[in-house]
């Protein structure tokens, strides 16, 4: 599933990546040792690698948000905000593998199966500062292309080789956009559409694809806000503000059975409602109908809300998946996490995404014969009891049973003495833990290389004897949102997280989540 090939060359090009991003990160001595570090954790990683992927190898579910390495904004860093970020995925098949591109990440990811992701430092002709909720199009399985620069002036960049990271930019530049979709038809005729705004409404033009990817056509209004008679586009948490408009934005087109379903965002990526809604044409530009069970993708409840500003693709088995952004916002608004859900078209062609706990473990994409079912498996650790190693000031341990994302327990240090333990109060069946590391003071700007969180989850059925659930003593990987399926599911009754490394100054985790099944009259068989 997984080989490399380890030569002198191989390192060399490793070494000259490792340096390529200091100057963006910052200049100064204690970034370079990190990068120093970072190089012998990845060059030392390549010989241990089989011994993180045995514990994964047997994973078929997923929990969102999803367990990818997010990267350290620079977006507010002249205010010395550090945290971490993904949103805007817009994410597409090609040849039979899958590229996800995320807003300001400083490259995008490879997965062959939609669960597992691989980071790409991208190469020649890349966005210095990160693609801006951008677009990405599979012309034929012969050419990627994708646009985003966050200056709203693009030129159409295209690969025939995404996996190396180099690109070419087409020799003209479309101006004015915000949030562009790409969007190329069976016939070849190309088209975008753009929009993001209180006021304006989703526009969208011809372009040809064959010429520089000029516009052909004139500017076509689609379709805006109409918060009066579509409550889910009233902006604020919970739709509660009635005096300012929401936003519109995130456009994305699918085509299923000959109709297009142009996707858009609202009210703001900010909030716990934050959702797409779609509308169907028979033509790309139009007229459009709007869809009577709007929103299709919406989570306004739970450990993490929002499922807005996303894209739709054809994954393994030929189903459908969404693809959103979840609202964080606990250090800045725009601290944002990813989510999938599986997609439907009913008879009637209504499209709609299941999101119905949505931040529970499901089946994985390549999971045969479930198109991302519910597992079944429940929160054992809800407002559970819990005590801890240490903590500092208001960071309390209880803060990570509470089920909000925004309270996080902070330990006294980041070294291995740390220790939390959840008393599940009685005997529960677990099958699957998720660590939800918070960014406190982290310090970290853009792509550092050589991060990695390591830990070890035990359980204990009488609080004496432990018996690892999932083990990350030894892991190379950058996980700030793990989730471990357990290998080998274990009754127990209290659960421990263990640390061993994190790579921030910083301890702190908002949420230790443990799914399984407890022993009451209702539990699912």
């Amino acid at each position: 599933m997984y080989t490399f090939s380890c030569n002198n060359n191989y390192f060399l090009s490793l070494q000259k990546k490792v340096y390529l991003f200091p100057n963006i990160i910052c200049n100064t001595p204690m970034y370079k040792k990190q990068l120093e570090k970072g190089l012998l954790f990845t060059l030392f990683s390549l010989f241990s690698f089989h011994t993180v992927l045995a514990q994964s190898k047997q994973a078929d579910t997923y929990c969102n948000p999803l367990n990818i390495d997010y990267t350290y904004m620079i977006y507010n860093s002249d205010q010395n905000l550090s945290y971490r970020s993904g949103a805007d995925p817009s994410v597409v098949e090609f040849r039979g593998e899958y590229y996800m591109f995320v807003t300001r990440s400083m490259g995008y990811w490879h997965s062959t199966d939609l669960l597992n992701w691989n980071f790409i430092s991208p190469g020649k002709n890349w966005y210095p500062q990160g693609s801006n909720a951008p677009t990405a199009r599979n012309y034929k399985d012969s050419v990627l292309y994708v646009a985003g620069d966050p200056s709203g002036a693009m030129s159409i960049l295209y690969t025939d080789d995404p996996k190396k990271g180099d690109w070419n930019a087409v020799p003209a530049i479309l101006h004015d956009l915000q949030d562009p979709d790409l969007f190329i038809d069976d016939d070849g005729q190309a088209y975008m559409f753009w929009g993001s705004s209180n006021v304006y409404p989703l526009r969208g033009k011809k372009l040809n694809k064959n010429d520089r990817f000029l516009v052909e056509s004139e500017t076509v209004e689609l379709f805006g806000l109409d918060m009066a008679n579509h409550g889910w586009e009233r902006f604020g948490e919970n739709h509660a503000d009635t005096v300012l408009g929401g936003y519109m934005e995130g456009a994305w087109l699918t085509k299923h059975n000959g109709i297009y379903y142009m996707q858009y965002a609202a009210p703001g990526t900010e909030f716990n409602v934050y959702a797409d809604g779609v509308y169907t044409a028979n033509h790309p530009l139009g007229p459009y109908t709007y869809a009577p069970n709007n929103p299709v993708s919406y989570k306004p409840g739970g450990f993490m809300n929002g499922a807005g500003h996303g894209s739709t693709v054809v994954g393994p088995g030929n189903n459908y998946w969404h693809f959103g952004s979840m609202a964080l916002s606990s250090i800045v608004n725009w601290e944002r996490r990813l989510c999938m859900f599986p997609t439907f078209f009913d008879k009637e062609g209504l499209m709609y995404c299941d999101t119905r706990f949505g931040d529970y473990p499901h089946y994985a994409p390549a999971t045969p014969g479930t198109h991302g079912e519910f597992t079944g498996w429940m929160l054992l650790s809800y407002k559970k009891p819990v005590k801890a190693s240490s903590h500092t000031g208001e960071f309390l341990p209880e803060y990570i049973t509470d089920e909000n994302r925004k309270t996080f327990w902070l330990a006294e240090t980041n070294q291995e003495k740390e220790w939390i333990e959840i008393d599940l109060q009685q005997p529960g069946t677990v099958y699957a833990i998720q660590v939800n590391y918070q960014d406190y003071q982290s310090d970290r700007y853009g792509r550092i290389p050589g991060l990695r969180h390591r830990y070890l989850v035990e359980g204990s059925l009488d609080g004496k004897e432990w018996t690892p659930l999932a083990d990350r003593r030894h892991s190379f990987k950058d996980t700030p949102n793990d989730y471990v399926q357990v290998e080998t599911p274990a009754k127990v009754r209290y659960v421990r997280y263990k640390n061993i490394e994190v790579p921030t100054p910083h301890l702190a985790i908002s949420g230790l989540r443990v799914f399984g099944q407890g022993e009451g009259k209702n539990r699912i068989r």
